[in-house]
Protein backbone atom coordinates (compact mmCIF):
# COMPACT_ATOMS: atom_id res chain seq x y z
CA UNK A 1 0.00 0.00 0.00
CA UNK A 2 2.84 2.35 0.89
CA UNK A 3 4.55 1.68 -2.45
CA UNK A 4 1.33 2.34 -4.40
CA UNK A 5 0.69 5.61 -2.54
CA UNK A 6 4.26 6.76 -3.14
CA UNK A 7 3.87 5.93 -6.84
CA UNK A 8 0.76 8.08 -7.14
CA UNK A 9 2.41 11.03 -5.38
CA UNK A 10 5.56 10.90 -7.50
CA UNK A 11 3.63 10.55 -10.76
CA UNK A 12 1.43 13.49 -9.77
CA UNK A 13 4.50 15.66 -9.20
CA UNK A 14 6.18 14.31 -12.32
CA UNK A 15 3.15 15.15 -14.45
CA UNK A 16 2.46 18.65 -13.27
CA UNK A 17 6.06 19.87 -13.31
CA UNK A 18 5.88 19.48 -17.09
CA UNK A 19 5.00 22.66 -18.98
CA UNK A 20 4.51 20.85 -22.30
CA UNK A 21 5.71 17.69 -23.94
CA UNK A 22 9.34 18.55 -24.65
CA UNK A 23 9.95 21.91 -22.97
CA UNK A 24 12.19 20.38 -20.34
CA UNK A 25 14.75 19.54 -23.03
CA UNK A 26 15.16 23.05 -24.44
CA UNK A 27 18.67 23.29 -22.97
CA UNK A 28 19.87 19.98 -24.41
CA UNK A 29 21.54 19.77 -27.83
CA UNK A 30 23.18 16.36 -27.71
CA UNK A 31 22.85 13.10 -25.76
CA UNK A 32 25.06 10.04 -26.05
CA UNK A 33 24.67 6.66 -24.38
CA UNK A 34 26.95 3.67 -24.27
CA UNK A 35 25.32 0.29 -24.77
CA UNK A 36 26.53 -2.68 -22.75
CA UNK A 37 25.63 -6.37 -22.96
CA UNK A 38 26.67 -8.51 -20.01
CA UNK A 39 28.75 -5.51 -18.90
CA UNK A 40 30.71 -5.42 -22.18
CA UNK A 41 30.61 -2.26 -24.29
CA UNK A 42 29.09 -3.12 -27.68
CA UNK A 43 27.85 0.15 -29.14
CA UNK A 44 26.22 3.56 -28.75
CA UNK A 45 22.97 5.48 -29.04
CA UNK A 46 23.11 9.21 -29.69
CA UNK A 47 20.60 12.04 -30.14
CA UNK A 48 21.00 15.44 -31.82
CA UNK A 49 18.41 18.14 -31.04
CA UNK A 50 17.93 20.46 -34.03
CA UNK A 51 15.69 23.51 -33.60
CA UNK A 52 14.13 25.72 -36.27
CA UNK A 53 11.61 28.26 -34.96
CA UNK A 54 8.68 26.20 -33.64
CA UNK A 55 10.07 22.87 -34.85
CA UNK A 56 12.26 20.47 -32.88
CA UNK A 57 13.86 17.56 -34.72
CA UNK A 58 15.46 14.85 -32.57
CA UNK A 59 17.79 12.84 -34.80
CA UNK A 60 18.88 9.50 -33.40
CA UNK A 61 21.50 6.93 -34.36
CA UNK A 62 22.03 3.51 -32.79
CA UNK A 63 24.85 1.11 -33.63
CA UNK A 64 26.09 -2.04 -31.96
CA UNK A 65 27.45 -5.47 -32.72
CA UNK A 66 27.95 -8.71 -30.80
CA UNK A 67 31.15 -10.57 -31.53
CA UNK A 68 32.69 -13.83 -30.40
CA UNK A 69 36.27 -14.84 -31.07
CA UNK A 70 36.56 -11.95 -33.51
CA UNK A 71 33.48 -13.02 -35.51
CA UNK A 72 30.46 -10.70 -35.80
CA UNK A 73 27.43 -12.68 -34.65
CA UNK A 74 24.91 -9.85 -34.69
CA UNK A 75 24.96 -6.31 -36.11
CA UNK A 76 22.42 -3.54 -35.65
CA UNK A 77 22.18 -0.02 -37.06
CA UNK A 78 19.25 2.40 -36.96
CA UNK A 79 18.59 6.06 -37.73
CA UNK A 80 15.47 8.02 -36.89
CA UNK A 81 14.00 11.53 -36.94
CA UNK A 82 11.42 12.53 -34.32
CA UNK A 83 9.75 15.88 -35.01
CA UNK A 84 7.80 18.11 -32.62
CA UNK A 85 5.83 21.19 -33.63
CA UNK A 86 5.00 23.78 -30.97
CA UNK A 87 6.30 21.28 -28.41
CA UNK A 88 3.81 18.59 -29.51
CA UNK A 89 4.53 15.39 -31.41
CA UNK A 90 4.23 15.87 -35.18
CA UNK A 91 5.93 12.98 -37.03
CA UNK A 92 8.51 10.20 -36.77
CA UNK A 93 10.49 8.09 -39.23
CA UNK A 94 13.13 5.41 -38.86
CA UNK A 95 15.08 2.84 -40.83
CA UNK A 96 16.73 -0.13 -39.15
CA UNK A 97 19.09 -2.85 -40.31
CA UNK A 98 18.69 -5.60 -37.74
CA UNK A 99 21.29 -8.22 -38.57
CA UNK A 100 20.70 -7.73 -42.34
CA UNK A 101 16.92 -7.58 -41.90
CA UNK A 102 15.43 -4.23 -42.95
CA UNK A 103 12.71 -2.66 -40.80
CA UNK A 104 11.05 0.75 -40.90
CA UNK A 105 8.32 2.94 -39.49
CA UNK A 106 6.72 6.25 -40.50
CA UNK A 107 4.28 7.97 -38.13
CA UNK A 108 2.28 11.09 -38.92
CA UNK A 109 -0.20 13.11 -36.91
CA UNK A 110 -3.72 13.49 -38.29
CA UNK A 111 -4.67 16.73 -36.57
CA UNK A 112 -8.31 16.64 -37.79
CA UNK A 113 -9.11 13.26 -36.28
CA UNK A 114 -6.56 13.58 -33.47
CA UNK A 115 -4.93 10.24 -34.19
CA UNK A 116 -1.60 8.87 -35.34
CA UNK A 117 -1.22 7.16 -38.72
CA UNK A 118 1.41 4.42 -38.67
CA UNK A 119 3.11 2.79 -41.66
CA UNK A 120 5.58 0.26 -40.29
CA UNK A 121 7.12 -3.06 -41.13
CA UNK A 122 5.14 -4.73 -38.31
CA UNK A 123 2.01 -2.58 -38.18
CA UNK A 124 0.03 -0.36 -40.51
CA UNK A 125 -2.94 1.51 -39.11
CA UNK A 126 -3.99 4.03 -36.50
CA UNK A 127 -3.08 4.72 -32.89
CA UNK A 128 -4.41 7.08 -30.21
CA UNK A 129 -2.82 10.52 -30.32
CA UNK A 130 -1.52 10.14 -26.76
CA UNK A 131 0.59 7.11 -27.71
CA UNK A 132 4.32 7.81 -27.61
CA UNK A 133 7.28 6.51 -29.62
CA UNK A 134 9.55 4.31 -27.50
CA UNK A 135 12.78 6.25 -27.91
CA UNK A 136 13.07 6.67 -24.10
CA UNK A 137 14.70 10.14 -24.03
CA UNK A 138 11.32 11.83 -23.49
CA UNK A 139 10.10 11.33 -19.91
CA UNK A 140 6.49 11.75 -21.08
CA UNK A 141 6.56 8.02 -21.82
CA UNK A 142 5.88 7.28 -18.13
CA UNK A 143 2.35 8.68 -18.56
CA UNK A 144 1.47 6.85 -21.78
CA UNK A 145 -0.75 3.77 -21.87
CA UNK A 146 0.70 2.76 -25.24
CA UNK A 147 4.13 3.06 -26.79
CA UNK A 148 4.98 2.56 -30.43
CA UNK A 149 8.04 0.58 -31.46
CA UNK A 150 10.61 2.92 -32.97
CA UNK A 151 11.81 0.01 -35.10
CA UNK A 152 8.67 -1.44 -36.68
CA UNK A 153 5.61 0.56 -35.56
CA UNK A 154 4.22 -2.21 -33.36
CA UNK A 155 1.86 -0.85 -30.69
CA UNK A 156 2.70 -1.98 -27.16
CA UNK A 157 0.14 -1.61 -24.37
CA UNK A 158 2.19 -0.83 -21.30
CA UNK A 159 1.91 -0.73 -17.53
CA UNK A 160 4.30 1.72 -15.85
CA UNK A 161 5.30 1.30 -12.21
CA UNK A 162 7.24 3.85 -10.20
CA UNK A 163 9.88 1.79 -8.35
CA UNK A 164 11.30 4.61 -6.24
CA UNK A 165 13.84 7.36 -5.84
CA UNK A 166 17.42 6.15 -6.06
CA UNK A 167 20.95 7.45 -6.21
CA UNK A 168 22.81 5.94 -9.15
CA UNK A 169 26.41 6.41 -10.24
CA UNK A 170 27.49 6.51 -13.88
CA UNK A 171 31.12 7.21 -14.80
CA UNK A 172 31.89 8.34 -11.22
CA UNK A 173 29.03 10.88 -11.26
CA UNK A 174 26.11 10.42 -8.86
CA UNK A 175 22.55 11.32 -9.82
CA UNK A 176 19.30 11.55 -7.87
CA UNK A 177 17.08 9.42 -10.07
CA UNK A 178 13.46 8.39 -10.52
CA UNK A 179 13.28 4.68 -11.33
CA UNK A 180 10.40 3.31 -13.45
CA UNK A 181 9.57 -0.16 -14.73
CA UNK A 182 7.73 -0.65 -18.05
CA UNK A 183 5.91 -3.91 -18.72
CA UNK A 184 3.57 -5.16 -21.43
CA UNK A 185 -0.04 -5.06 -20.24
CA UNK A 186 -0.88 -8.04 -22.47
CA UNK A 187 0.46 -11.05 -20.58
CA UNK A 188 -0.54 -13.42 -23.38
CA UNK A 189 2.26 -12.14 -25.63
CA UNK A 190 5.17 -14.50 -26.32
CA UNK A 191 8.21 -13.78 -24.16
CA UNK A 192 10.20 -12.33 -27.06
CA UNK A 193 7.46 -9.72 -27.61
CA UNK A 194 6.95 -8.73 -23.99
CA UNK A 195 8.22 -5.40 -22.71
CA UNK A 196 10.07 -5.45 -19.37
CA UNK A 197 12.45 -2.50 -19.14
CA UNK A 198 13.74 -0.40 -16.25
CA UNK A 199 14.39 3.29 -16.90
CA UNK A 200 16.00 5.95 -14.71
CA UNK A 201 15.45 9.71 -15.17
CA UNK A 202 17.18 12.56 -13.38
CA UNK A 203 14.86 13.85 -10.66
CA UNK A 204 15.38 17.55 -11.50
CA UNK A 205 15.98 17.72 -15.26
CA UNK A 206 14.18 14.50 -16.35
CA UNK A 207 17.28 13.62 -18.37
CA UNK A 208 17.26 9.92 -19.31
CA UNK A 209 20.15 8.40 -17.34
CA UNK A 210 20.01 4.65 -17.78
CA UNK A 211 17.96 1.72 -19.07
CA UNK A 212 18.25 -2.01 -18.46
CA UNK A 213 16.53 -5.21 -19.57
CA UNK A 214 17.15 -8.96 -19.87
CA UNK A 215 16.89 -10.48 -23.33
CA UNK A 216 19.46 -13.11 -24.33
CA UNK A 217 21.80 -11.35 -21.94
CA UNK A 218 21.70 -8.36 -19.62
CA UNK A 219 21.60 -5.04 -21.49
CA UNK A 220 22.23 -1.53 -20.21
CA UNK A 221 22.16 1.93 -21.76
CA UNK A 222 24.28 4.34 -19.70
CA UNK A 223 24.52 8.09 -20.19
CA UNK A 224 27.98 8.99 -21.50
CA UNK A 225 27.76 12.61 -22.59
CA UNK A 226 25.29 15.46 -22.89
CA UNK A 227 25.42 19.10 -23.98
Amino acid sequence: MKKITLSIIILFIFSFKVNSHVDHYKNFDYLKYELFRNNKLIGYHKFDFVRDNNLLSVKSEVSFKITKLGVDLYKYFAQSDEVYKDSKFYQFSSKTNQNKKEKYVNINLNTDKKELIIDGSSYKGKAPVDSIVGTWWNHEIVRAKKQISAISGRIIDQTVTFVGKEQITIDSKTYNALHFNFKSSDLSLPDNKKLNTDIWYDENTFLWLKASFDKTGYWEYRLKEYK
